[in-house]
């Protein structure tokens, strides 16, 4: 069945050049559409225009009123730990009293607290649990997301959480894409026998994974105090042979190498890089490789801003994600993400808009899909209130501007 939005005030990100992500100049350009309308087929994008020039239908038609909001593409979350057991507010009382990231880590609290949590908690419970922060993302603005395992340390729990990463796909409309972290630390079994641990991950943990057919990428905590470059590189290997590409975390505690095996490897996206050097940037241009900032990391753990101001005028294309977690980031909110991207990374509105949607969508193999409003991608966008202009959204960064939310093509009530 068609759908007709009409008197849409402004309908933003429109592309239809064909690109799959955004680099350097090209990310200060948003294509809008002033006085327009939207037609969806079914849970696709059909065609837009102005008011006055809407098609003629011979079948019945939804018609929708945007009432004179804007019309943005949903957000593109590429990096989430949606799925954990419980909250870790303790921790965040112990960052106020000065401990620091690592320091919690090497109490034993961090992601083995979570690791510790999830092992005790059913596989309906988590699925439960994440369920409800899904509805929450989706109801502030998120289309698609990455969700990665890695709180698990263990074959059994690690397969738990990448099943409910697969009910969460098949529950909901949003485009879910599964990442297998076991390497997100040492699990507690294997304390003081790091090597040992990555040896289980090759041998055990990745088959397991890899013929359960259920992880589309492969992670590594690549960084000091985790996973070497080496050991990283290992991993990744080990995960190519099941068809799982790379996806790494790095540069966020240290200047680790992470990049260099990012790059070497192929993979999608290198994320953190709050520790980024100018070297990574020379070493990522040329590269399929997308850099991803989380400044809900930054904000949350008081730490340095991923330099995406650089990145971008040395000519790469950077996006941005929530990482949703419990330790360092407990918020899925892209809009917020988006505001911090221009108060600390200094990114201008557009930049920081393509950065969460086309460029997210990019860093999870999604942007012939979504990230746009472009012809034949899926339907998925948010109505806003009416408001004044495009920089409104990341400038009012705690009022609640979004109306209504369509995911392919259907109106949904979060």
């Amino acid at each position: 069945m068609k759908t007709l939005i009409k008197n849409i005030g402004l309908l933003i990100g429109i592309d239809e050049t064909g690109r799959l992500r955004l680099q350097g100049k090209e990310m200060a350009t948003l294509e809008t559409l002033a006085n327009a309308w939207l037609c969806l087929d079914d849970e696709l994008i059909f065609s837009y225009g102005k008011m006055g020039d809407e098609p003629c239908f011979d079948e019945a038609v939804n018609v929708v009123d945007a009432d004179g909001g804007m019309v943005f593409p949903s957000f593109c979350d590429a990096h989430t730990h949606i799925v954990y057991a419980g909250s870790r507010e303790q921790e965040f009382v112990d960052k106020i009293n000065g401990l620091s990231y690592a320091e919690i880590a090497k109490r034993g609290g961090g992601i083995l607290n979570s690791a510790d949590r999830l092992h005790e908690m059913s596989e309906d419970e988590l699925f439960a649990q994440a369920s409800e922060r899904v509805r929450e993302v989706m109801r502030k603005g998120t289309g698609a997301m990455e969700i990665k395992s890695g709180y698990g340390l263990n074959t059994e729990d690690e397969l738990k959480m990448l099943r409910v990463i697969q009910r969460i796909r098949n529950a909901f409309p949003l485009q879910i894409v599964s990442t297998f972290l076991g390497a997100h630390a040492v699990g507690r079994a294997y304390a003081g026998r790091q090597s040992d641990y990555v040896d289980m991950l090759i041998s055990e943990m990745i088959p397991a994974v890899g013929e359960a057919k259920i992880a589309d990428f492969i992670d590594v905590f690549c960084d000091e105090g985790f996973f070497t470059p080496s050991e990283t590189a290992r991993i990744l290997e080990a995960g190519a042979r099941y068809g799982m590409r790379p996806k790494i975390h790095a540069q966020e505690l240290a200047a680790s190498g992470g990049v260099e095996v990012a790059v070497n490897h192929q993979a999608l996206s290198v994320d953190h890089l709050e520790s980024m050097t100018d070297e990574d940037i020379t070493l990522l241009k040329g590269s399929d490789t997308m850099p991803t900032g989380l400044p809900g990391t930054s904000f949350f753990l008081n730490m340095p801003y991923a330099p995406a101001r650089k990145m971008i005028d040395a000519g790469l294309g950077v996006a941005i994600a929530s990482d949703y977690n419990p330790g360092s980031t407990p918020s899925g909110d892209m809009k917020f993400a988006i505001s911090l991207a221009c108060i600390k990374m200094r990114l201008l509105p557009e930049e920081a808009i393509n950065a969460a949607t086309i460029n997210g969508a990019y860093a999870m193999g999604k942007s012939q899909r979504c990230g746009s409003i472009t012809k034949g991608k899926l339907a998925n966008f948010f109505i806003t209130k009416p408001i004044p202009s495009v920089a409104f959204l990341p400038y009012a960064y705690t009022t609640p501007i979004i109306d209504r939310i369509f995911l392919k093509g259907e109106e949904v009530k979060a």
